[in-house]
């Protein structure tokens, strides 16, 4: 009976809002990241079949994540996988069998668990002060929103239409979400100029393949300690980050958790990583997704899509390929624009962690890139060891506030 409950709630919250964040959140994840997969597949030396499992297991294991997390906290989680991790990986290939990366992937997935299963990862999230997060959230989604002006370098006809719509549907047609009526405007117009190119590339249906591991010592060092991190440290916390933005109050720990067991699954097939999504979470958090407590309907949906996108990933790749770049670039870029508004103004607007809220925000937009870990992590690494030089007395003040809340004290 609560199952079929909460099924019929999410059907009540399927509106015009949810269904175009959906399928905008989907159409970023299943273009742009899928392409990475496949260069990086290529790069590796895998098979078409392997590529395509590979695809498979992340997109279907991942929208399953996603689908089961927004309906069990009502909150717009989005499931997907690692971009900076595949690209981790299709370098690691080179070097490693498929059995030994996928015994890595093992290893990263129990480490993962372990660290959710035992509360760390929300105690550490409760430690961080909240303006260096969303500092580090504005840094390292900013990309997006320049990527869209740049995109109007490369293709004014294309971007520039895209955004103009989006402006004037945002003044003058209240009823369609703004970026719906961008993506509309901008596949017609690409469809009518012919900038759809659909390729030669082999299109029939492939089994997922079923791989089992080796455990290499080297592998396991190269792989597994630094796909763990960036799961928790770049992937979850962008999400976390994002969804306290936006005014929820997510289960970092759980999503490690159901992350973990459901990428455990999926390591069989070839993923690299199951994980949560911050861009993508950020377009169904937005506020052109409706009201907040419908808006998880928009992440459902996109798990959906992103499930049934692996499972014909093989059918769908050249449509995917097809796809201008531009128009993904730019939609993901106007999708972006509540989430940094609301991230800047949380960074930004106290008096408290304002060096560490900034420092966040210049690392996580610079793209660094050390030990094969990117920019997020540095970008909270660095601003606290900033904040602790130079906020030291804001720290003590967060400390004495959470000590003062606790029962008892």
């Amino acid at each position: 009976m609560k199952g079929n409950r909460r099924f019929k709630d999410l059907y009540e919250h399927l509106t015009i809002n949810t269904i175009s964040s959906g399928v905008v959140a989907a159409i970023f994840g299943c273009t742009g990241p899928a392409l990475i997969i496949i260069g990086g597949a290529s790069s590796g030396g895998l098979t078409h079949e392997q590529t395509i499992s590979w695809l498979f297991a992340v997109y279907f294991f991942g929208g399953l994540l996603g689908f089961f997390l927004s309906l069990k906290y009502k909150q717009p989680i989005a499931g997907a996988y690692s971009i900076a991790g595949a690209v981790l990986v299709a370098g690691a290939l080179s070097h490693f069998s498929l059995p030994e990366a996928i015994g890595a992937y093992l290893v990263a997935n129990l480490l993962v668990f372990i660290l959710g299963a035992t509360g760390l990862i929300d105690k550490v999230m409760n430690w961080l002060p909240v303006p260096i997060v969303m500092g580090m959230i504005v840094g390292v989604m900013m990309r997006f929103a320049i990527e869209m002006i740049t995109s109007v370098e490369v293709s004014p006809l294309l971007a520039g239409a895209a955004i103009i719509v989006y402006l004037f549907s945002s003044r003058y047609v209240k009823k369609v979400p703004p970026v719906l009526s961008a993506l509309v405007v901008s596949v017609l117009l690409a469809i009518v100029i012919n900038e759809f190119h659909i390729s030669n590339v082999q299109s029939s249906f492939v089994l997922p393949q079923l791989e089992m591991p080796t455990f290499s010592v080297n592998a396991i060092i190269s792989l597994s300690i630094p796909l763990a991190i960036l799961i928790i440290c770049t992937e979850n916390a962008q999400t976390t980050g994002i969804l306290m933005a936006k005014g929820f109050k997510p289960p970092s720990s759980e999503m490690a958790v159901f992350g973990s067991i459901l990428g455990f699954f999926a390591s069989f097939f070839g993923a690299h990583a199951i994980n949560t999504a911050g861009p993508m979470t950020a377009i169904c958090a937005s506020d052109e997704s409706g009201e907040k407590e419908g808006r998880y309907a928009a992440s459902a949906l996109n798990g959906l899509l992103f499930a049934s996108f692996g499972v014909f990933a093989a059918l769908v790749v050249p449509f995917v390929i097809a796809m201008p770049g531009v128009i993904v670039s730019t939609i993901a870029g106007l999708a972006m624009i509540g989430v940094l508004l609301s991230s800047l103004k949380i960074a930004f607007s106290d008096s408290k962690f304002q060096m560490g809220a900034f420092f966040a925000f210049i690392i996580g937009m610079s793209g660094v890139n050390f030990f094969n870990i990117g920019a997020p992590l540095w970008a909270i690494v660095g601003s606290i060891l900033v904040s602790l030089l130079i906020e030291r007395h804001d720290f003590e003040k967060k400390i004495k506030t959470e000590n003062n809340l606790k029962p008892g004290v």
